[in-house]
């Protein structure tokens, strides 16, 4: 049987002091403390189950990024196929910046390529309904899943002499 002595001092120990920052009331300042608990080795006092949060939703927050660029990517490139008669230089910029962000994402993330399917099959929707939105296309018009290659998304080329003039 636990000693209640013991066990109290245990859930003691783990409770922030009152002069540590409590991740409720204050995520910046707890984050920085925490990052210098773990610089001066100081184990014991780290809040190890929100820690342990924060990375996980770290990880999280970088597949969503993927998506979100490729969602961006895909949306522009509908468009573009669908509407040759109204594209402009913006969509252009923007499927170059989105390009751009796609390999950011993944030059810091490797470990995110072997998702990229799962990220580009989840946006797609998205993309497809963002698209019908913005051209008033309806969205069954659009295919119902990705027509595009990894090498038509990334490689493709997209010039300033197929706008129209």
């Amino acid at each position: 049987m636990a000693d209640p002595v013991l066990s109290e001092q245990r859930s003691d120990e783990a409770r922030p002091s009152r002069d540590q920052a409590r991740y409720d009331d204050d995520t910046y300042a707890w984050a920085l403390e925490q990052a210098k608990l773990l610089r001066s080795g100081r184990f014991d006092a780290i809040d190890v189950e929100h820690v342990a949060e924060e990375l996980e939703s770290l990880g999280r927050s970088e597949f969503a990024k993927l998506r979100s660029c490729l969602r961006v990517l895909v949306m522009h490139m509908l468009k573009w196929d669908q509407q040759p008669e109204h594209r402009t230089a913006s969509w252009i910029f923007s499927i170059r910046e989105q390009r751009r962000r796609y390999r950011d994402v993944l030059a810091d993330n490797p470990s995110l390529r072997p998702r990229r399917d799962e990220a580009l099959r989840r946006c797609y929707p998205d993309a497809r309904d963002w698209a019908s939105n913005e051209t008033h296309i309806p969205s069954d018009e659009f295919p119902r899943t990705c027509p595009y290659t990894w090498d038509d998304l990334l490689d493709r080329p997209f010039d300033f002499d197929s706008l129209k003039k």
